[in-house]
């Protein structure tokens, strides 16, 4: 309640909440917009058939649900963000340029991926419009009709990505998980109701035990997201003129969740993979694009199948978003320049073999934490049998994360502010 409180006090900073939150109802506004000649019903119907579209709709936040003008949401822009991560594998130099060169790497590194989004979106957006007309969830369009509403969605998605960097520059939170979590969010409601609209005296005990579950759950994820391998560190003594410098000792801590909540996103992203291609062929070929998306749909909507598909993904995407992002010879190297070492063990390679092992160790654990959050939510719908009990899964791993992270930056911004006041 004090750091609420002391948000409203400082101008600069209620004046850059009070901004987020007016992007994140522009969000919600657009997001409620929705294309003309839907069925709801039907698109409620094939929404519920299909996991993969549910996926999707979180990224939307809620968007597709509504077919509105934001239904690709921000999933143009993460595909085409995962398809530059991979490349800074295949390409070395891509890699230098985004790790070494600074915040200018990252801007060019952002900027091709905001270009490879924009023919992302067209083609997911033209391929959606051929599959659900296919399904007669919306009416068979013209062709001019339809080019027209593929350039109107393409336009929402870059509109939201713009939205994203936008919130993104007030270093309250990253924008594009921000967007995610607002969708989310406004769907708590709806299944507050889909669960009371469920209820029957006799499943009391299962919504007691449910309530107690997400209750444990929740406290499990922060605590695994905000623990720590902690690596003792000390330092070198240093005589400079007539002072002496150095012999401190400090810790290099290492997060048990060192990839966050990307994984997760980059598995869905996967999952969705065969359904884009799906869409992209219908381009040239409607009835092989329908033939494809009924296989993918079927097969994923085996929840066997699903769930260690989705499981394997997590855990892989957990590595290797740790590999991409953390570099034990570059912290070694940067440790033996400062004067720094893990006591008992040599600098320079010796050094970064331990603190790689040590990250191998501390991602399985992460990695496999992640894994069964994400398909907690098929679990529980199977021991329990009522459809609206999910316990965690992706939305409660994102919503989490995504708070938790927006807390710390409000809290640095906020010690910032302390530390200038004092002076």
């Amino acid at each position: 309640m004090n750091k609420l409180l002391l948000i409203f006090k400082s101008p600069d900073l209620r004046k850059k909440v009070l901004m987020v939150l007016v992007w994140l109802f522009v969000f919600r506004l657009f997001a409620a917009i929705p294309i003309p000649g839907i069925d709801a019903s039907k698109l409620q119907q094939f929404l519920q058939s299909n996991q993969l579209f549910g996926f999707l709709n979180i990224f939307s936040g809620g968007g597709l649900s509504r077919l509105s003008i934001m239904m690709l949401g921000v999933g143009p822009y993460i595909t085409a963000t995962i398809i530059m991560q991979l490349l800074t594998i295949i390409f070395p130099s891509l890699k230098k340029a985004y790790y070494e060169e600074g915040a200018a790497g990252r801007a060019k590194f952002n900027r091709i991926s905001r270009l490879i989004a924009v023919p992302l979106a067209a083609l997911q957006g033209y391929g959606f419009l051929n599959l659900l007309a296919s399904q007669n969830v919306i009416a068979h369009l013209p062709f001019f009709s339809l080019i027209t509403n593929v350039f109107i969605i393409t336009a929402g998605a870059l509109f939201l990505m713009w939205i994203g960097e936008i919130i993104s520059e007030y270093k309250i939170g990253n924008g594009v998980s921000l967007i995610i979590f607002a969708g989310i969010v406004s769907a708590l409601p709806q299944s507050i109701v889909s669960a009371f609209v469920n209820y029957t005296p006799a499943v009391l005990p299962t919504y007691i035990v449910f309530t107690l579950l997400s209750i444990l759950v929740i406290a499990a994820v922060v605590y695994v997201n905000e623990g720590e391998r902690k690596i003792p560190i000390s330092y070198a003594k240093q005589v400079r003129g007539t002072k002496m410098y150095g012999g401190a000792s400090t810790y290099l801590p290492l997060k048990v969740n060192q990839a966050g909540v990307i994984p997760i996103i980059f598995a869905i992203s996967i999952l969705l993979f065969p359904q884009f291609i799906a869409q992209a062929i219908s381009v040239v070929s409607p009835s092989v694009s329908l033939a494809m998306n009924d296989w993918v749909t079927k097969v994923f909507n085996n929840q066997l199948i699903y769930s260690i598909i989705y499981f394997f993904l997590v855990v892989v995407f957990t590595y290797f978003y740790t590999a991409v992002t953390f570099d034990p010879k570059e912290i070694s190297k940067n440790l033996q320049q400062s004067g720094g070492f893990i006591p008992g063990i040599r600098p320079g390679q010796a050094t970064a073999d331990v603190i790689a092992k040590t990250v191998n160790r501390t991602t399985l654990l992460g990695a496999i934490f992640l894994g069964f959050i994400a398909i907690l939510p098929n679990i529980t719908q199977y021991v329990t049998g009522v459809q609206a009990l999910r316990v965690g899964g992706t939305a409660l791993l994102i919503v989490v994360a995504v708070a938790l992270e927006s807390m710390k930056q409000i809290e640095s911004q906020l010690t910032v502010r302390e530390y200038e006041s004092a002076y």
